[in-house]
């Protein structure tokens, strides 16, 4: 077969790199056409390969589906604010972790509403620990562990769970709403709710 010197080379991808940019076409097309109308021929095409080298990798569209929106949320993560305050750095952390993820809770929730569910045969509580893990916004112990140097928090008396909160109480926010909280509401979960409980450990 002679080349055509003119036209480029065609790159050839392997390993990591090939299955990241596979993972990164599927997400494009579900948020592009809805998991109803995505194909395997659809994301051969958007990734420029063949379907043959989707299936020897995923047995199925719902679980490529599955892969690519736990490719999403593990390859956007978001940067730890360090403000010099644990209220104004927390602030920051839901601020920039709601903003970051509405979009994959929201594309997320409608692949699982849109057929996601029933062609894998899983309970919604099963499809929420696989998309979002045990703990989806899980706090930076960074975070807390700053204050806690500084004298703001002591890691060694406030429950797990008292740091946990504010995380959690996003995640519900973002599960119902699709969308970030608005400000009064992270306002309203580290001043009226969170730092009363620290300041009480």
């Amino acid at each position: 077969m002679i080349t055509d010197p003119s036209q480029p080379a065609r790159r050839r991808r392997h390993g990591k790199q090939l299955e990241s940019e596979l993972l990164t076409a599927a997400w494009d097309e579900l948020v592009e056409t809805g998991y109803a109308r995505l194909t395997m021929e659809s994301i051969a095409a958007r990734a420029r390969t063949s379907e043959p080298v989707l299936y020897r990798r995923w047995p199925n569209k719902d679980q490529l589906v599955l892969a690519a929106i736990q490719h999403y949320r593990d390859t956007h993560p978001v940067p730890l604010p360090d403000t010099g305050a644990l209220r104004t750095d927390l602030l920051a952390q839901l601020t920039a972790v709601s903003e970051a993820l509405a979009p994959y809770f929201a594309i997320a929730a409608a692949a699982a509403f849109s057929g996601l569910l029933a062609d894998t045969g899983l309970t919604p509580a099963q499809v929420r620990d696989q998309l979002m893990g045990a703990h989806p916004l899980p706090p930076d112990r960074a975070l807390y562990q700053r204050a806690h140097d500084r004298g703001e928090l002591d890691l060694k008396r406030t429950p797990a769970a008292v740091l946990d909160l504010p995380f959690d109480l996003v995640r519900h926010d973002l599960l119902m709403n699709l969308q970030p909280p608005p400000r009064a509401r992270i306002l309203s979960i580290v001043d009226d709710l969170f730092l009363p409980l620290v300041r009480g450990a």
